[in-house]
């Protein structure tokens, strides 16, 4: 069986380049071992069983043709599995290389794009990394079949993992998504059609300015200034670096969110600016605004995944208030600035550009991904897990990491993960710019506890 790519699918297919692999990653860690057997188990029948794109190859396209997806005729599950032991003591600086390793080492074309590598002897557990190309799915769609492996205790009861996500509904966001859906609707009629390739990009960026109400978007995104220099752009080499934070309890979030009019999403952005603030002033440079490409999820984590998977969601660039020396000043700053995106079609707009570029030759997909370089500094994602604590091969998960893809040749990657009231920040960077991300966990753990004390200062009754 072949079958044509999505246009928004083959567009993350075209991003890739040697120094920046559009493979998204992850890290689970559990408090006793996997059982083996029992994962590839789990791993056939709910992954490769269920979704066709776990037994395909892609089949390149031409200048002017899209990229297909083709069933492999021999498919060897063992082919996508590895096993190794770490080295004692095995915790995470032992498997921190590994992860960077591997996010420097191309998936293989021949093969359906992913693999799984268990590790032994991580802690007193296991660890489980996951590589899969972001033309398979996107970091929330892969999040929700990563959980679909995993059980409601350790002798295999299942149940739905309950995600963490508010209804999208009449206000601000539900106005977003309802232009979002447009713009998919719009894409992939025309991506049905076929036919005249050249003139479809015109015709996509359209429908989606149409479907997103989006003029004022398009004046905003063509007319952003360029970033500024900092520590976290320049040229990339192929070596990268990862870390991953201590599980922070959300209800500590939650205490800053309240006490400020704010949510959980606006307190962890606050915390990164303030994070990247720390990180340049001790690095002598001077503390600009910086902007973020934030992911928008475009769909319900209340709607059955496709079996098919692929992308679905729009960015937004986010200025960061990195330049506001107060931290509880630089949370509303950045809270009004999250409200301004949140009623604006710019999400659904980038979706629908991205539908056109995947039609596009990758020329031009390479000058979008270069203005996506030059008007932003980071990738900063935040993806919900279960709220409860769930099992996978007899075993519980302790928690996870995950790392989206550097598009837009940028050289810093923030990904926030939460689970089971829990949140864990991971870095992925280039090695040349960033060549210790365990410097930037320890900054937002410091600029966390700072928050929280500078809220708790401001509610303090004044001494009668």
């Amino acid at each position: 069986m072949s079958e044509r790519m999505n246009p928004v699918d083959a567009a993350w297919l075209q991003m890739e380049e040697p120094t920046s692999l559009m493979v998204i990653t992850a890290v689970l860690w559990f408090d006793t071992p996997l059982e083996w057997a029992r994962l590839v188990q789990r791993v056939r029948e709910r992954l490769v069983e269920p979704h066709p794109r776990f037994r395909q190859r892609v089949v390149p396209g031409g200048v002017w043709s899209a990229p297909r997806w083709e069933d492999v005729p021999d498919f060897a599950l063992e082919a996508h599995l590895r096993r190794t032991r770490l080295e004692a003591p095995g915790g995470p600086e032992a498997l921190a290389p590994r992860v960077g390793e591997s996010m420097s080492t191309p998936l293989d074309p021949a093969r359906p794009l992913w693999e799984l590598h268990l590790f032994d002897g991580y802690a007193s557990g296991s660890a489980l990394l996951v590589r899969v190309h972001h033309a398979i799915a996107d970091g929330i769609a892969l999040g929700r079949v990563l959980m679909s492996l995993t059980d409601a205790s350790a002798d295999g009861a299942r149940r739905p993992p309950d995600f963490e996500e508010p209804t999208p509904g009449p206000g601000t966001w539900g106005r977003l998504w309802r232009g979002a859906l447009k713009v998919v609707d719009s894409t992939q009629a025309a991506w049905k059609r076929g036919g005249e390739l050249w003139a479809e990009p015109i015709q996509l960026m359209d429908l989606a300015v149409e479907g997103a109400r989006g003029a004022s978007a398009v004046s905003r995104l063509l007319t952003l200034p360029r970033d500024p220099p900092s520590p976290f752009t320049g040229r990339l080499g192929r070596a990268k670096r990862v870390a991953w934070s201590r599980p922070v309890p959300l209800e500590q979030v939650r205490e800053i969110g309240h006490g400020t009019g704010s949510t959980a999403n606006d307190v962890l952005m606050a915390v990164v600016a303030g994070a990247l603030r720390r990180y340049m002033r001790a690095r002598g440079v001077p503390t600009q605004d910086l902007r973020a490409v934030v992911p928008v999820n475009l769909r319900s984590l209340h709607e059955p995944l496709p079996r098919t998977l692929g992308n679905r969601f729009g960015m937004v660039f986010l200025p960061l208030p990195v330049g506001e020396e107060d931290a509880v000043a630089r949370l509303w700053e950045l809270k009004r600035r999250m409200d301004a995106l949140k009623r604006s079609p710019e999400a659904a707009l980038v979706f629908g550009l991205l539908s056109a570029a995947g039609l596009a030759p990758a020329a031009v997909e390479r000058a979008a991904v270069d203005v996506m370089r030059r008007k932003s500094s980071l990738v900063l994602t935040h993806v919900p897990g279960p709220k409860r604590p769930v099992y996978l091969a007899g075993a519980r998960l302790s928690g996870m990491a995950f790392w989206v893809p550097m598009a837009g040749r940028l050289g810093l990657g923030l990904s926030l993960f939460s689970y089971a009231g829990h949140m864990t920040l991971g870095v992925a960077a280039d090695a040349g710019l960033v060549p210790e991300p365990e410097a930037f966990i320890a900054d937002f753990e410091a600029e966390l506890e700072a928050l929280a004390q500078a809220v708790r200062d401001a509610h303090a009754p004044a001494d009668s």
